[in-house]
């Protein structure tokens, strides 16, 4: 880990430096296994949920845990507030097929009875679980079970004495409360770290990843913690962690959103589509609409959408509505359908392959859709992001 300098020479505390955009994209990041899954050097971004049942309820987190799974969810968190939800935990892990995370706050022996439990992970913030002694206690645990555990650090939560050293809870501020968890860490024997720090305004968390990064390789979860509802929080979420995944910043993600869980692994899968990082399902692009259009493209659009959401290839379908420039903006996708009046055209990279009554454009873009095999695309074709 990279010392920050935290400490003047003469012996004074002073500040973190100021944040400086930077990239980091041929940075060399540890690995670390969690279950199933590896997250940091060239492994793919993991993408994460939360579930919002009463863990106590086995059932009905499994539930909810299978429709996230469906949904692509590559790991799965769980609240553990009490000895009841502790206890379930051994039948949600043996009956789901994605990593299970334990969420832990203040009570130490939730923690020890959670890693009794064979889950994959442990959310902590060493601070908070009643002493240095209890703290110890817990890592030493993770050590024997060989789990990671993701130090979690909020902007909303932030020590005391740092929240009155930086004036507030601020991107250096978090950086520091992280670095000393990591210490402590560290000088117990362990380095099965993964880390976040989250804030709900988005400037203030792109800085703090930022500035993480900087200081040490261990993998970082990303998030905009209390996001919102979805049409806010879709927004804040893209911002934040678009941004830092772009400056290669982040191992594995969380769409934090008041929505059901299953919205976030989706919001999750398009931010990373939209960047080129991976690739799941349809990268469906419209036009927006214009006085030219002489169809319903917002029905068309719709109807389009819900007819390839099961479609697991990932093909790049467009949908336009425009004469003039809708074969054009289409050329680069798979496959396309261009709407007209009471008519359209069926395109596969870029050629007219059929002129249709509306009613049919769809079904046969989903035949062409089935048949298409993306080993197939011609040489030389310039791939949009997701696709």
């Amino acid at each position: 880990m990279q010392e920050l300098p935290v400490t003047g020479s003469n012996g004074n505390t002073k500040c973190l430096p100021e944040f400086t955009p930077k990239s980091f994209r041929n940075k060399q990041i540890r690995e670390i296994r969690i279950g199933d899954v590896t997250i940091g050097g060239h492994h793919p971004i993991a993408i994460q949920s939360m579930t919002t049942t009463d863990t106590r309820d086995a059932q009905a987190t499994l539930e909810q845990i299978h429709r996230l799974e469906e949904a692509g969810c590559e790991i799965v968190r769980v609240a553990v507030p009490d000895d009841e939800a502790a206890a379930a935990l051994s039948e949600i892990k043996k009956n789901m097929r994605v990593p299970l995370v334990a969420d832990i706050h203040f009570h130490y022996k939730l923690a020890l009875k959670a890693i009794d439990a064979g889950v994959d992970k442990i959310r902590i913030n060493p601070g908070n679980l009643g002493g240095e002694q209890r703290a110890k206690v817990v890592t030493k645990a993770a050590i024997e079970a060989g789990i990671p555990m993701r130090v979690g650090v909020n902007a909303g939560s932030l020590e005391r004495d740092l929240v009155d050293k930086y004036g507030g809870p601020t991107p250096q501020g978090m950086v520091e409360s992280a670095l000393r968890h990591i210490r402590f860490l560290e000088d117990e024997g362990f380095e099965n770290i993964v880390l976040s720090l989250k804030a709900s305004n988005v400037p203030r968390m792109i800085e703090a990843y930022t500035l993480m990064r900087e200081a040490c390789d261990y993998p970082l979860h990303l998030g905009v913690t209390e996001a919102g509802p979805p049409s806010t929080g879709i927004i804040k979420s893209a911002m934040g962690i678009g941004y830092l995944l772009h400056n290669g910043i982040g191992e594995t993600l969380r769409v934090s959103l008041t929505a059901d869980p299953v919205e976030e692994v989706r919001v999750g899968w398009e931010i990373l589509k939209s960047l080129g990082l991976r690739t799941k399902g349809v990268n469906l692009v419209s036009c927006p609409s214009c006085g030219r259009c002489e169809v319903d493209l917002i029905d068309l659009t719709e109807r389009v959408e819900k007819a390839v959401a099961k479609i697991d290839k990932p093909l790049h379908i467009a949908v336009m509505g425009c004469v003039v420039n809708g074969p054009g903006e289409a050329r680069e996708a798979d496959l396309a359908v261009v709407g007209g009046k009471g008519k359209g055209m069926l395109m596969k990279d870029g050629k007219i392959i059929a002129r249709l009554d509306e009613a049919d454009l769809i079904p046969a873009l989903l035949a062409e859709a089935e048949k298409y095999d993306v080993k197939d695309r011609p040489a030389g074709k310039v791939m949009v992001a997701g696709a």
